[in-house]
């Protein structure tokens, strides 16, 4: 030994190639990972938005072939120097090729909770570990670093949406997961190291308490479906109680017999009450043409409301005494519906009242000085078959101009970066978050903020109750109402990204999108505001966790 080496360096490890420095199925991994982008139930993405996300399927196969030897390689250093013959090399090439099954298989999004796929992966890995710790085991510190029945640990100090540490996780390995970024690290928490901590654990929640023994032995409460069960009814407590406060702010919409006069669709559902979905609204600014100077005129990109076949619905203005009008009509919209009161790209529109250019530069000095206004074009509402289209009433508009967002939801009331290239925003006036919501939005906001401290501590005394009687710590109920309140605070960051003035309505899918399509905040012209009392039910999924 050379002066000055340790045991250890003068004793090289012994690692032999890994199956993704050979070969991979890439076509199959690939198909997977595309037809991920697809899936929405059940998929972490949709716990939290992070931008930098990764496919579940490549992470899979990659820590599976980063895990496992290749046949080959594992062959030539337990037999040195020796030739191997056609047998062998036939040996090789049936093993890897039973690797690459394993990973078709693997990467499939039908299989993400398949016990018997996934426990197939974990021998294989399992099994080339035990080659490692064998090829290994004179190495001075093999007792350390190759202990054959302690798979090694997985840790991504840079985890951001936590793909990869979670399949790490799936495929048997210890996973540590961090970021920088105090959003990463709370969806990592919630993904990774909360839910094995309540795995396999009954819901807390008094409805499933007041359970009758024989009733709950008929239950068995995989994974942690128990905490997402509770996630679910502490969510609706706080909808409910949220209902008791502000539901006089979302009214239903009654059908009566003079909106349905020239309405055949609306002809079944006189006299019935229906659930809002969603106020469609258009900002304003006032005319740039003297003669209507007094007329705040909509800025509206489209009046397309629905291109669903057979249930086509567009908007169309009505132009009159001075002002004009929306109505709602159904079948084939107008040629030139679907440009709205749009001039060109960006910020260029027409006049409704003239026909006068409103340049952007009109629309800017408006918006800076406070005088940009919204108008609503149509209500969407839940019929018994689908959505149904109403033209706004005066009645409606006047309850969303009455509401006092004075004190409410006093976190959003910090400045956005100044920063006009992704948000465009802030060349319009909205230079606060506070100003990315509607009146009626910032109370609803502020209303579910109150609330999930008070949905914490119910969960704190009904999990007491619970560990109580299944003689748990009372320090074990904290973690637990904790755990719940985590994913309820997802849910109300959802909300807001839902829940603001910048969604748009989509009429293909018939529904408000998300204000985050991209990174960045631009400026939306006509709006969805989404009611956040429908009782549209959200999917949670916990499943994908052990």
């Amino acid at each position: 030994m050379e002066t000055g080496m340790s045991a250890a360096e003068s004793h090289p490890v012994i690692a032999p190639k890994k199956l993704i420095e050979v070969a991979l199925p890439l076509d199959a991994i690939n198909a997977a990972c595309a037809r991920e982008k697809s899936i929405r139930h059940g998929h972490p993405s949709t716990l939290h938005l992070w931008w930098a996300r990764r496919p579940l399927a490549a992470a899979r196969a990659v820590i599976f072939s980063q895990m496992v030897n290749d046949p080959e390689d594992a062959w030539r250093l337990k037999n040195p120097g020796r030739e191997p013959n056609k047998q062998e090399k036939g040996h090789w090439t049936r093993a890897r090729q039973k690797l690459f099954e394993i990973i078709e298989d693997l990467v499939k999004w039908e299989n993400t909770t398949n016990e018997e796929v996934l426990e197939r992966a974990r021998e294989e890995i399992r099994k080339s570990w035990r080659e490692s710790c064998d090829l290994n085991k004179d190495h001075p510190q093999a007792a350390e670093l190759f202990d054959p029945e302690k798979l090694p640990a997985f840790h991504d100090p840079f985890a951001g949406g936590g793909a990869i540490p979670l399949e790490a996780q799936r495929l048997g390995l210890e996973s540590y997961a961090s970021d920088l970024n105090p959003v990463a690290v709370l969806i990592n928490k919630a993904m990774i190291e909360i839910p094995p901590k309540f795995a396999g654990r009954e819901p807390i929640n008094p409805e499933w308490q007041s359970k009758s023994p024989e009733e709950k032995a008929m239950k068995v409460w995989k994974g942690a479906e128990g905490l997402a069960e509770d996630v679910r009814y502490y969510g609706k407590w706080m909808r409910d109680e949220a209902e008791k406060r502000i539901g006089h702010l979302y009214p239903k919409v009654e059908i009566t017999a003079e909106m349905a006069k020239d309405r055949p669709d609306l002809k079944p559902l006189v006299g019935k009450k229906l659930t809002v979905i969603a106020w469609l609204w258009a900002r304003t600014v006032k005319s740039p043409n003297p003669a209507y100077s007094h007329v705040d005129v909509p800025l509206a990109s489209t009046f397309v409301l629905s291109t669903k076949a057979g249930k086509q619905a567009s908007i169309e203005p009505v132009v009159e005494k001075g002002g004009y009008r929306f109505v709602v009509t159904t079948g084939e919209p107008a040629d030139n519906a679907a440009e709205g009161t749009k001039a060109a790209r960006g910020a260029n529109f027409r006049c409704l009242m003239s026909g006068t250019p409103i340049q952007p530069e009109h629309i800017k000095t408006e918006a800076s000085n406070g005088r940009m206004g919204a108008r609503l074009m149509a209500i969407v509402a839940e019929g018994s078959r689908g959505r149904v289209y109403l033209s706004p009433d005066a009645a409606a508009e006047q309850l969303a101009a009455s509401v006092d967002a004075a004190n409410h939801a006093p976190a959003i009331d910090v400045a956005i970066a100044n920063d006009p290239r992704p948000m465009t925003c802030l060349l319009y006036g909205m230079t606060r978050f506070k100003d990315l919501f509607t009146p009626r939005q910032t109370v609803a906001l502020g209303t579910f903020c109150d609330l999930l401290p008070d949905a914490r501590s119910q969960a704190a005394v009904d999990a007491t109750s619970a560990s109580t009687k299944a003689r748990r710590s009372n320090t074990d109920a904290k973690a637990y109402a904790d755990a719940v309140s985590v994913y309820l605070a997802f849910a109300l960051s959802k909300q807001a990204d839902l829940g603001n003035s910048l969604c748009r309505w989509e009429p293909i899918a018939q529904c408000p999108r998300q204000l985050f399509g991209r990174q960045a905040i631009p400026i939306i012209w006509d709006f969805a505001e989404g009611n956040p009392l429908g009782l549209i039910q959200a999917n949670l999924d916990l499943r994908d966790s052990r």
